[in-house]
């Protein structure tokens, strides 16, 4: 994948054009999955499909202005820094405040993107369309809102919440979950494998804490490389990765720690319970922020749980 700040400023409005294309679909398909069971909520994102084609069409005048006929193909996956977004529009039926979130994102993530294009860009004719096309995008969410108030009945109208906080997941609570996760289940296998091919303790509380630690780096990193946040809000990198790496290295300790217990039987139960509270948090907050249905995220949670139990306990009684 290119940076951003490789890009010429043909390969911008290319990439702008592909962007705004993009979005336009992804309305599209929204309004067309809500419009049975949500036919208010439909006729306004067709109405968000039509703003974003009017962009597409500047874009596109601009560049056969510019640079003629022909736009090369350069996609949001070809570029670094971009969110990569769930398939929320092939998802039937849709979920009406999961659609609304994904939008509330999309609409900053392009802001964002048009910023720092016209940051960067020299040419005035193009630096003035994205400039216009800031402030229609920093105006969408509050044309949306009215639309809402003008379309969207009580009774049909779920509670919205801010595209803010919606980056507030990207950049604390999904780096922070991805940790946990992996850092709970992946570390349960060599803590009590060590534990039930011992009967030691101290054994098993060493080999959780280097696989805490180990985890806890390993997460850290891929965290921090995966994504440079410049486009997409998702904060600095190295934030991301510290957070995630630390949530790593706390999900193994939590299960680590009642091993520093001499007595083995009871070091085994309060490992086990802190295990059970680790799965629940985490089903928690997948159900909070990641708007899971209780029943999946639990089964999801505590099978990968009990697999990965099962197998240092067979490992380590073998």
């Amino acid at each position: 994948m290119k940076k951003f700040h490789e890009l010429s400023e043909r390969e911008v409005l290319a990439l702008a054009i592909a962007l705004e294309e993009e979005d336009e679909r992804v309305y599209a398909d929204f309004a067309e999955g809500l419009r049975q069971d949500y036919p208010a909520s439909a006729a306004m994102f067709e109405g968000m499909r039509q703003e974003e084609s009017g962009h597409r069409r500047k874009l596109i005048e601009l560049f056969r202005q510019k640079f003629g006929e022909h736009i090369p193909l350069i996609r949001r996956q070809d570029v670094r820094g971009f969110v990569e977004r769930p398939a929320l529009w092939l998802i039937r039926p849709l979920r009406i405040e999961a659609v609304r979130k994904e939008a509330s994102t999309m609409e900053v993530e392009t802001r964002r993107f048009y910023e720092k294009a016209a940051a960067r860009t020299q040419d005035a004719s193009i630096r003035q369309l994205l400039d216009d096309l800031i402030n229609e995008e920093r105006e969408h969410e509050e044309r949306a809102q009215e639309l809402d108030k003008e379309k969207l009945p009580a009774n049909v109208k779920a509670d919205e919440e801010k595209a803010q906080r919606r980056l507030f997941v990207l950049q604390i609570v999904q780096p922070g979950l991805a940790g946990l996760m992996d850092g709970s289940v992946s570390t349960l296998a060599p803590v009590f494998a060590a534990a039930f091919a011992t009967k030691n303790t101290h054994q098993a509380f060493l080999v959780g804490l280097a696989a805490s630690a180990g985890a806890g780096i390993s997460m850290g990193f891929a965290e921090a490389l995966s994504d440079d946040g410049s486009l997409t809000g998702r904060g600095h990198p190295w934030v991301r990765g510290l957070i995630c790496g630390a949530m790593t290295a706390l999900g193994g300790i939590g299960h680590t720690l009642p091993f520093w217990l001499k007595d083995f039987r009871l070091a085994l139960w309060a490992a086990g319970a802190v295990v059970i509270a680790e799965l629940a948090t985490i089903t928690w907050i997948r159900h909070r922020y990641m708007d899971s249905p209780w029943i999946a995220a639990a089964l999801q949670v505590g099978l990968g749980g009990v697999l990965v139990f099962i197998t240092g306990v067979l490992i380590g009684s073998s």
